[in-house]
């Protein structure tokens, strides 16, 4: 019997009961309460189990018990039978109640029998986990019923049954439910080959060795494999002697063992080495760094970059042996299972003394062991009950597409058409038996009852639903996934990963994305940090090092020019700093010099760093003129200068305030460190001349460069180091200098330095002002965008423009610039009719940008003049002036600048920090130090103890600097961005990062815009509903901006929590989010994450619906995208889930619907991709109802000729294979080959996107008018053929029914045929022509094979030899066939020609306004030199309602084809305005002297 583990504690915060580990060779645990010694006053575990109160954060429903009060109705009646019955008494999965009081597990160091978890009665589960969506015994019945979902073979079973009812059917009795059977079968075959192959990637995961301590009983033997000799055996484990090491002989006893992961039991001891994945929930016992810390990565968790430090739990020693091991008595008693990332409840017993058991002392599954030689851990928790299965979608259900909802629509109206038709004929059948039948002496006593010819009717119409319909389709998306799958344009060279589609079935849903949910790390980001900026003493530096040394190989790999090596030494100064005393030896020795090594080309001067590197938040930035090695050789100048010794003060800040350990490899040092963000620090203060050789936990050694090619080293004593927190934003080291000065250093958020400054109140009101500032001149730049032309979707139109009917005299388009002039990084670039043709280079219009100034805020007159190459030296003085101005040394004027620096980074997407110092007296240091050890080694709240002394230290500092580093992201990233938020998609970013983190990604990607509203919802803050509706209040505010929420876990859970009373908050906050135009969620755990994503995807009633334009009533489509194991859970809830090959592994690319190597590649995969297969498929559904409707119409109306008999007027085997041979290719082909608009087009112009979100493709109205058109077309058939042979044209050779019914299918043939596949089809490649080819002579060579292998005989259709001796030699049924078709033919391309005529003069989608004068005189009359659209003001339509034929017609203009082929590679924008930078000046002199004509608004 298994059981469900839902009911004990999934909610964020609920740590339920407790389970019990006891670690003890004597092999009886002494209970979880039991136990004597000092127990904590304030242990969580004491209190009870308590119970489930967020649902929002579980892993899945929790199911409702046997027995519970369930109120609603019927619904809620028959959710709780099937829940008794079905779930609990057939399928025996039970609900697990919490225990009691801990769980008494008996040591897992003996191989004793299973140990029995509590609440099921039975061993704990194994350390097996499961992606795959099926198990061997539910496979069939769940495929089953899902297939039979699908209202068309429902449709079919329903038909098929009554068919094989003898004496019933006139078509046979099983030609509906066998080949039913065959299509159903072989779905189900590929959806099971699908599944065996995440199958097969669990059978690799549950398969990968780990280390574990096993008993022995005193001998050696090596741990027996049982599966050897089976030949899909997976790889062998480690050795074991490779994993015993030197402990082999501590004890006889036991022994470090290989064994599998899906081998790990609750209890067992198992060894980690560095790099190496952590198999299950473990609570650390032993760690090989400097006090017992482990370095843990939790990327692959919650996606935060940062490592975590885990220690062991107070209390343990000599655990890092066997034999301390197995004389270790501690007992363990921890929460049950339950998704919680960020808490953990437990408590251990040592010798009588209880110690909490905290997240400090818990790794997770799923997270690396970094940084550490060796970790020894006990399982707690294995397979689906750790911490990140719990917070996984475990099972999640089959996808479907969304155009299925239409489908079942239509089959279900065509299901009406048929059974109309069966009644209608068989009504038409009782009139002729009582006109005719009863009197004609031949049908005496033959009379048919009337319920076997209704039934036979409905059997003979039942095809106009085609039964291979659903086969067909699989065939499309499997041509469609191989056509994906092999664009060379989303294959990435560098990773050698193509892209890859896992799930095929769901195509379509690429072409109707309304909402992305993004996670940060390696999703966005590469996750490689690079210093890029620091602000000194008010002044703005870029750090060009890295930057210049690229450019100058560059230059070296293009040119032959020889460089020479100069030396830049940088004499340090002598005196004190002005505000203490010496920094250090460094400081004070005058012989003490920096050697910086720099390449200058023999031609001239590099180009300026500013030119070479931009931010992706914000191209149009103008950067510092100055970078580092600039810095450095005024240093050089002028050691002694305050400026001087503020620069060297903040690189030595750098070069100390940090947790990275050295390391020697092949000669080199390389850092491990907690996070990359110091990773940055450390290799920049390396850059500028401090290099950390050797830091342990008590000292840190730095190596400077001298005048005399050597170095010194200094060192400095660590005294105490006050990590960094979530809470504390900060991070504080406190260091002995050489001379024996106590220094403080500390960097964080600037929220945390400034009130701790020494002239706090200065540094806030200058903190104010310049808010102030900022925002006023936001809202200015926001207005002034707001009375710009916007598209339907609240930007501003991206292709505007006077047009005139293509094909007409004079020039195709009317060319209209751009709407206004403005940085283009304030809003996102869209196709300008203005880059349609592109002028020379002179006349070119580039956007407008402000001309380049300094960086930092000084006088104009002070600014570096450019370098003269008449007096280098004096150049060199000129450029550094502005360092000698007193304003250098004013507190004031550098609060300013700096802080205004540090918005500037803020907005380029930099990641910002404050660096701040003080020097402490020996015996104010002494007094603290007192209290620090006191909070360091409390048991009763440590950390906040810990937080409190740190707040006393932490004062009265000096403001050192400021620094930005780049979280370098992926290529490409901010113009996906901006392409996809162009084609009307919302994104979002979850992210497990901090807040801080989560917004500089937001900014550098471009989430949120210069201009955009940020609304940060805090339930700390309190009054939470009132946060919500002030942002719905400020929201309306007449001025539309881009919004942007920010919210917490933290917050998401309190929102969920019924029982909180926040329910209104709730409410609003649902009726909010559909609003906004962005979301940055921090903080999130993988539950929240899918959540999240589910209250999209399926809205609450009392919600505002959807935010996109998505016709559907379920909510809009979404798509998840991420890169690591934290966001399978968000993956498998969308719509679609597209994994990325990324730093965090494979899992999320193997186990996503799709799977991409880059970022970039979303928007060639939704907007090319995923429109076509939208189109397509929609196109593929339409026509497939058509051609049924079209052919057999014309039988219907043959039953009035027969006596509603149901007399086929078509031969059978032709019929038969008519959806197999004769039109499967003309709606297969197109299906997988057609493409409405070229992929560059699509890409240049993200708003067409809008054609699937808005079901343009495929709707009721544009149904309706398909199947009126092959009713009308099947008329004119019947009724032309009927005239032309026979009716009013003859005599003819052969009168039967097999002629005419022969030319009727002919023509049905050939005209279905002509018109899917030539007609229209826009993009005819050789694959379209050559299946007209083949179907047109496959039908004449089925004419010849029927002909000849006809059996002999009386039958309704004379078919032997009919082709060669009667009707295939009658003119009169050639000439009839050729003029219908002719017919046919004339009718659709002059049908076609109009319309395109209309289209692309504007007067399509006016209805029947194109009928009346005014509206021709209006268009096309002598005052109006350009034809008025709809939909736009002065003629301006949205790009979004441009018709597909509009945008055909202009593709076959080379000049534009051209324009619209260089808008489609990413980064045009950019490069547009890089070349307006460069000739910006010169226009802007040209416009003022009337040379340059500026563009006006339409």
């Amino acid at each position: 019997m298994s059981e469900l583990n839902d009911g004990d504690g999934r909610g964020l915060g609920v740590s339920g009961s407790v389970v019990g580990v006891s670690l003890s060779v004597s092999g009886r645990g002494s209970g979880s309460g039991s136990s004597s010694g000092n127990r904590i006053d304030n242990d969580p575990l004491k209190k009870g189990p308590r119970p489930v109160t967020n649902p929002l954060t579980a892993a899945g429903p929790v199911p409702v018990r046997a027995g519970a009060r369930v109120s609603g109705g019927f619904k809620a009646t028959a959710l709780q039978w099937y829940h008794r019955y079905l779930v609990e008494l057939v399928l025996r999965r039970k609900a697990l109640p919490p225990s009691r009081d801990g769980r008494h597990i008996p040591p897992r160091l003996h191989p004793e029998s299973p140990l029995v978890d509590e609440r099921r009665g039975k061993a704990f589960i194994s350390n097996t986990i499961r992606t795959s969506r099926y198990t061997l015994y539910n496979f069939f019945p769940k495929q089953l019923l899902f297939q039979f979902s699908r209202l068309g073979n429902f449709y079919f079973l329903c038909v098929g049954v009554p068919q094989m009812v003898p004496g019933i059917s006139t078509t046979g009795s099983y030609t509906t439910i066998l080949p039913l059977l065959f299509f159903v079968l072989l779905t189900i075959a590929k959806e099971g080959y699908d599944d065996w192959k995440r199958h097969r990637l669990d059978k690799v995961e549950n398969a990968r060795p780990a280390t574990v301590l096993q008993w022995t009983n005193g001998h050696d033997e090596t741990t027996r494999n049982y599966h050897q000799w089976w030949p899909f055996k997976t790889p062998k484990a480690r050795d074991v002697e490779a994993v015993q090491g030197p402990e082999k002989q501590a004890g006889a006893a036991f022994r470090w063992r290989s064994s599998r992961w899906r081998d790990l039991k609750v209890g067992n001891v198992i060894k980690l080495a560095r790099d190496e994945d952590v198999p299950a929930d473990i609570v650390l016992l032993y760690a090989t760094g400097e006090d017992g810390i482990a370095y843990i990565e939790t990327m692959a968790l919650d996606g935060e970059t940062n490592l975590k430090t885990k220690r062991p739990p107070a209390g343990l020693s000599d655990c890092d042996s066997i034999e301390g091991l197995s004389r270790c008595h501690a007992e363990f008693v921890v929460e049950d299972p339950n998704p919680d990332l960020y808490r953990f409840d437990g408590r251990m017993t040592v010798e009588g003394k209880t110690f909490p058991l905290t997240i400090n002392e818990v790794v997770y599954r799923g997270c690396t062991v970094r940084n550490t030689q060796t970790a020894i851990g006990i399982v707690v928790n294995t397979g689906e009950e750790c911490k990140i299965r719990r917070n996984a979608d475990r099972h999640p259900s089959a996808k479907k597409p969304a155009l299925e909802r239409i489908t079942n629509k239509i089959v279900i109206s065509l299901a009406v058409v048929v059974v109309s038709l069966a009644v209608g004929c068989s009504m038409g059948y009782l009139i002729w038996q009582h006109n005719y039948e009863r009197s004609a002496w031949y049908l005496d006593g033959l009379a048919v009852p009337f319920y076997q010819i209704i039934m036979g009717f409905a059997i003979q119409f039942n095809n106009i639903i085609p039964l291979a319909l659903y086969v067909s389709l699989e065939i499309v998306k499997l041509g469609q996934m191989i056509m994906l799958n092999s664009d060379i344009e989303m294959y990435d060279e560098a990773s050698d990963t193509p892209t890859r589609c896992n799930t095929n079935t769901i195509l379509e849903n690429l072409g109707q994305i309304g909402y992305i949910f993004s996670d940060k790390t390696g999703t966005l980001t590469e996750n490689v940090m690079k210093f890029r900026k620091m602000s000194i003493a008010g002044t703005a530096w870029l750090h060009d090092v890295e930057i210049l040394d690229t450019t100058v190989s560059t230059e070296e790999s293009d040119t032959s020019t020889q460089t020479e090596m100069e030396s830049v030494v940088l004499n340090l100064p002598q005196e004190h700093e002005r505000n203490g005393p010496a920094l250090s030896t460094v400081l004070s020795n005058p012989q003490s010099m920096i050697r910086i090594s720099t390449k200058r080309s023999s031609l001239g001067l590099l180009r300026r760093s500013s030119s070479n590197w931009r931010s992706t938040g914000r191209p149009d930035h103008v950067q510092p003129d100055l970078g580092s090695k600039d810095l450095l050789e005024y240093i050089q100048m002028r050691p002694n200068s305050p400026f001087s010794r503020r620069a060297i003060q903040y690189i030595l800040v750098m070069a100390l305030c940090h947790t990275c350990l050295p390391e020697v490899k092949d000669g080199k040092i390389e850092f491990q460190a907690a996070s990359p963000d110091e990773l940055a620090l450390v290799r920049a203060a390396q850059e500028l001349g401090f290099l950390v050789t050797h830091r342990s936990s008590q000292a840190v050694t730095l190596r400077v460069s001298n005048g005399n090619d050597g170095y010194e080293d200094r060192t400095y004593e660590i005294l105490d180091v006050i990590e960094f927190s979530s809470k504390r934003k900060r991070m504080t080291i406190i260091v002995r200098c050489p001379d024996g000065q106590i220094w403080l250093l500390t960097k964080g958020a600037d929220s945390t330095i400034l009130p701790r400054l020494k002239m706090a109140p200065l540094a806030m009101q200058k903190s104010h002002e310049l808010r102030k500032s900022l925002e006023a001149e936001r809202e200015l730049q926001r207005r002034s965008e707001a009375h710009e032309p916007r598209n339907s979707f609240g930007g501003r139109p991206s292709f505007t423009a006077a047009r005139r009917s293509i094909g007409a005299p004079g020039p195709s388009i009317s060319i209209a610039g751009p709407s206004s002039m403005r940085p283009a990084a304030s809003r996102s670039k869209s196709f300008e009719i203005g880059n349609l043709y592109l002028s020379p280079s002179d006349d070119r219009l580039r956007p407008s940008l402000p001309l380049r100034t300094v960086s930092f805020d000084v006088p104009s007159d002070r600014a570096p003049a450019p370098p003269s190459r008449a007096n280098p030296l004096r150049s060199v003085l000129d450029r550094f002036a502005f360092l000698e101005d007193p304003s250098i040394s004013d507190d004031a004027t550098i609060f300013t600048r700096c802080f205004k620096h540090i918005d500037d980074f803020s907005t380029e997407g930099l990641r910002t920090l404050l660096f701040a110092q003080r020097f402490l007296s020996n015996q104010e240091y002494k007094v603290w130090k007192e209290l620090y050890h006191d909070a360091e080694t409390s048991l009763v709240d440590r950390q906040a103890r810990i937080e409190a002394a740190a707040e006393i230290i932490e004062q009265s500092l000096e403001l050192v600097g400021a620094s930005a580093i780049e979280d370098k992201l992926q290529k490409g990233v901010p113009e996906t961005i901006d392409r996809l938020r162009r084609a009307n998609m919302k994104i979002w970013m979850l992210t497990g990062d901090r807040r801080e983190t989560a917004l500089n990604i937001a900014n550098s990607a471009r989430i949120c815009q210069p201009g955009s509203d940020i609304f940060v919802l805090d339930v700390t803050k309190g009054n939470l509903e009132g946060q919500i509706q002030g942002v719905i209040e400020d929201m309306e505010a007449p001025v539309p901006t881009h919004t942007v929420v920010v919210i917490d876990g933290h917050t998401l859970a309190a929102l969920e929590k019924e029982e909180s009373g926040l329910s209104n908050a709730k409410e609003l906050f649902h009726k909010l989010i559909p609003t906004i135009d962005s979301v940055i969620c921090c903080r999130a755990s993988p539950a929240q994450k899918a959540l999240l994503v589910r209250a999209i995807r399926k809205p609450s009633r009392s919600g505002s619906g959807s935010g996109s334009a998505s016709a559907s009533a379920r909510g809009p489509l979404t798509l998840a995208i991420g890169d690591g194991a934290n966001d399978l859970a968000m993956l498998s809830t969308a719509d679609v889930g597209v994994g990325i090959s990324g730093r965090e592994g494979l899992q999320a690319a193997r186990v996503a619907d799709y799977s991409i190597a880059q970022f970039r590649f979303l928007s060639r995969l939704l907007l090319v991709h995923g429109r076509w297969s939208y189109g397509r498929t929609a196109r593929f559904v339409l026509a497939t109802f058509w051609k049924e409707m079209f052919f057999y119409l014309p039988t219907e109306l043959y039953q009035r000729y027969n006596g509603y008999t149901g007399t086929s007027l078509y031969e059978s085997w032709s019929l038969t294979a008519l959806n197999t041979l004769f039109t499967s290719l003309c709606v297969i082909v197109p299906a997988i080959w057609e493409q409405d608009l070229a992929a560059e087009t699509l890409l240049a112009v993200p708003e067409l996107y809008v054609f699937g979100q808005r079901n343009r493709g495929l709707n009721i109205p544009l149904y309706l008018s398909w199947m009126v058109g092959a009713v009308a077309q099947g008329v004119l058939v019947w009724f032309l053929c009927w005239a032309f042979y026979g009716g009013f044209v003859g005599p003819v050779r052969d009168g039967g029914l097999f002629a005419l019914g022969n030319l009727i299918f002919s023509v049905n043939i050939m005209w279905t045929n002509c018109k899917l596949l030539i007609l229209d089809t826009h993009y005819k490649p050789s694959t379209i022509l050559a299946s007209f080819g083949i179907t047109v002579v496959g039908w004449w060579l089925w004419q010849c094979f029927l002909a000849a292998v006809y059996a002999p005989g009386v039958w309704p259709y004379a078919v032997r030899g009919g082709f060669f001796s009667s009707f295939g030699r009658d003119p009169i049924w050639w000439l009839a066939l050729i003029a219908v078709l002719g017919l046919l033919v004339s009718l659709q391309l002059a049908y076609t020609s109009v319309k395109q005529s209309l289209i692309v003069s504007g007067l399509w989608k006016w209805g029947w306004k194109w009928v009346r004068w005014s509206t021709w005189k209006k268009a096309f009359g002598p005052r109006s030199s350009t034809p008025t659209w709809p939909g736009g003001e002065n003629g301006a339509a949205s790009l979004e309602d441009w018709d597909v034929e509009l945008w055909q017609a202009m593709e076959r203009d080379p000049e534009i084809k051209a324009t619209l082929h260089k808008m489609s590679r990413l980064g045009y924008e950019d490069e547009v305005e890089g070349e307006g930078e460069g000739e910006g000046e010169g226009e802007d002199e040209k416009a003022d002297d009337g040379e340059l004509e500026r563009p006006r608004a339409p």
